[in-house]
C-alpha cells in the first residue's frame, strides 16, 4: 500500500464524502452537523480545508478564510486567517505541518493578499505558535491572557492586530456567567454542555450567546479565538474546555465572594 503524501481540499462537491478532520467519524452528532451547516455556508466566502493524507489514514489538516470573513477576534483585511492547523498521532514531527501551511501562503499569493495570519495561544484548541515561528511567521501583536498574533507579510501594507477593548467588550457581557460560543468548531455542544453543568452545579445562573455570524464575533468576542468563552463577572474566565484547574479557580472565588 502507497504512503504517498496528498492533501485534498474539500470542498461543496466533495464534503459528503470526505467530511471534515474533526468528528469525522461522529456524523449523528449535533456538533458534526452545526460544524456542516457552517461549512456549507462558508464555502462561498472563500473558505477552505485541506486534509493531509498519508496513504489512506489523514494525519493533518488546515482551515483558513479571507480575514474579513474571520471567525477570530482580529482585524485582518487582505489577508488569509487561519481558523485550524492540527496534526495528531504518528502524523507530528513529519513536517505536515509546514507543508500545509505551504498551501496556504501559495493560495494567499496567488490572490494577492498581503499574507497569512494566524491566532495562537498556549492553550488548547489553538496551535502553539513555535510551528509558525518555524516556518518564518513573526509575532506581531498579544492579548491577554496567552494570546498571539502570528503573520507572514509578503507585501507592503497594514499589519494585521487584535482589538484593544478587550475589557469593555467583556464588561458588557455584565455580572455573572456567560458562555459565548460558534458552530466553527464541532466540539462547540460538548463544551457549553459540559461547562454549563458544572457551573450549574456550583449554583451559578449562566447565560449563554451564540454568535452566528463572523462580524458579530469580531465585533463581540472576549477573547482573541472568538468560538468559544467564559466570561465571569467581566473577567475572561475560559476560552476551553473548563478542568479541574479552572473549578479550583472557581471555587476560591466563590468563597472570597461569600
Amino acid at each position: 500500500m502507497s504512503n504517498a503524501i496528498r492533501i485534498v481540499t474539500v470542498d461543496g462537491t466533495n464534503v459528503d464524502q470526505e467530511r471534515f478532520f474533526c468528528y469525522k467519524s461522529k456524523p449523528k452528532t449535533e456538533g458534526y452537523r452545526q460544524k456542516y451547516d457552517w461549512l456549507s455556508q462558508r464555502f462561498a466566502e472563500g473558505m477552505k480545508l485541506k486534509i493531509l493524507y498519508q496513504g489512506q489514514r489523514s494525519f493533518a489538516f488546515i482551515e483558513y478564510i479571507p480575514g474579513e470573513f474571520a471567525w477570530r477576534a482580529v482585524e485582518a483585511p487582505n489577508y488569509l486567517v487561519i481558523h485550524c492547523l492540527w496534526v495528531v498521532g504518528r502524523g507530528k514531527g513529519q513536517g505536515f505541518a509546514s507543508q500545509l501551511l505551504n498551501e496556504c501562503e501559495q493560495e494567499a499569493r496567488d490572490l494577492g493578499k498581503l499574507g497569512v495570519v494566524m491566532v495562537s495561544s498556549t492553550g488548547n484548541w489553538l496551535a502553539d505558535k513555535k510551528v509558525f515561528l518555524k516556518n518564518g511567521y513573526k509575532e506581531i501583536d498579544t492579548a491577554p491572557p496567552t494570546f498571539s498574533l502570528l503573520a507572514k507579510q509578503f507585501d507592503d501594507g497594514p499589519q494585521p492586530s487584535f482589538p484593544k477593548n478587550w475589557d469593555q467588550r467583556r464588561a458588557k457581557f455584565g455580572d455573572g456567567m456567560t458562555i459565548t460560543y460558534a458552530a466553527q468548531c464541532p466540539y462547540m455542544p460538548d463544551a457549553v454542555e459540559g461547562a454549563l453543568k458544572l457551573l450549574e452545579e456550583r449554583g451559578l445562573k449562566v447565560k449563554t450567546l451564540r454568535f452566528e455570524t463572523a462580524a458579530e464575533v469580531q465585533a463581540k468576542s472576549p477573547s482573541p479565538y472568538g468560538v468559544f468563552g467564559i466570561v465571569y463577572n467581566g473577567e475572561l474566565f475560559s476560552y476551553h474546555y473548563i478542568g479541574k484547574k479552572e473549578l479550583r479557580i472557581l471555587d476560591e472565588m466563590l468563597a472570597k465572594n461569600g
